[in-house]
């Protein structure tokens, strides 16, 4: 049985019509990853469907989505948001591309949504009311990714490990990339879209900016050190 294994999967049979018909299935494994087969598995209880393909075909595609125009509509939010968190704007780039090839629909089997891929859990404590509109998602994604890398002292890949696989599983494996295979995937294909530092990175004095409701008021606040939970955002004193 010859099979295949992706996610964030679109799917593309190639076939001819002058031969006669074979079947393809496919079906989603306990973690919801796509699997396609030649033949009917017999060890899931997954609901299958099936494809009819020419047995002359040559080739089935499986691909992540990747739009290079997109890139270009959603750049000037990149670059907006990044700065706003104190990012590299390459760095978001890369994130976005791993995460959803810049397409703002873009829903993995898990259920992250949008451009960076926020769980819905995580969109609602970074304040995201509509994840699927890229600049409140791309708002949310380096706000929380600002936050990982406070957390973990300017190291990007612990942050974008966090990013991946949650906090905790990087503090769980004593402050290195849990030994997962999608989190090792995923932080090696955001390294081959932009160096990522392996170290903490000094950085400019910065301070955050959030708001607290006080007998009914809306108040502003501001400290060198974040809120313990909630929205914020990074301001840059010498942008000022």
């Amino acid at each position: 049985m010859v099979f295949l294994r992706c996610s964030f999967v679109a799917l593309a049979i190639l076939a001819t019509s002058s031969v006669a018909d074979a079947q393809i299935y496919t079906w989603r494994d306990a973690s919801g990853t796509l699997m396609m087969a030649d033949t009917a598995p017999t060890d899931t209880t997954a609901e299958l469907r099936t494809f009819k393909v020419a047995r002359s075909t040559e080739s089935i595609r499986v691909t992540k989505p990747i739009s290079s125009a997109y890139r270009a509509n959603y750049d000037d939010l990149i670059v907006k948001h990044a700065q706003a968190n104190n990012l590299r704007p390459d760095l978001v780039r890369a994130v976005v591309q791993v995460e959803s090839g810049f397409n703002p629909g873009a829903v993995s089997p898990k259920g992250a949504m949008g451009l960076m891929q926020l769980m819905p859990a995580t969109a609602s404590q970074l304040g995201v009311r509509a994840p699927f509109d890229p600049e409140e998602n791309i708002r949310g994604g380096t706000n929380y990714l600002r936050q990982l890398l406070d957390r973990f002292a300017g190291n990007e890949e612990l942050a974008l490990a966090a990013y991946n696989a949650g906090p905790m599983a990087v503090d769980r494996y004593g402050a290195k990339v849990p030994p997962y295979q999608e989190t090792r995937d995923y932080v090696r294909k955001v390294k081959t879209q932009t160096t990522v530092a392996t170290t903490g990175q000094a950085r400019r004095p910065i301070y955050y900016k959030w708001t607290e409701t006080v007998d009914g008021r809306i108040v502003v606040r501001y400290s060198d050190t974040p809120p313990a939970s909630g929205p914020y955002t990074v301001v840059d004193p010498s942008r000022y």
